[in-house]
């Protein structure tokens, strides 16, 4: 794995985390039923991002 490579994993990883946090945030107040299908998806793409990077 290259260093441009590790570094879009480790970019990855910190959003995601960051994603975790804002979906907690959204369904505790459920606001917007829409904000949390949005962050869901966000998530699985990155998540889907992540693993494309380790299997190349």
């Amino acid at each position: 794995m290259d260093k441009k490579t590790k570094k879009r994993l480790e970019v990855l990883r910190k959003r995601l985390d960051k994603l975790r946090q804002q979906l907690a945030g959204a369904k505790s107040q459920m606001d917007d039923p829409s904000e949390v299908e949005a962050i869901e998806k966000e998530i699985t793409e990155a998540t889907a991002e992540i693993e494309k990077l380790k299997n190349s």
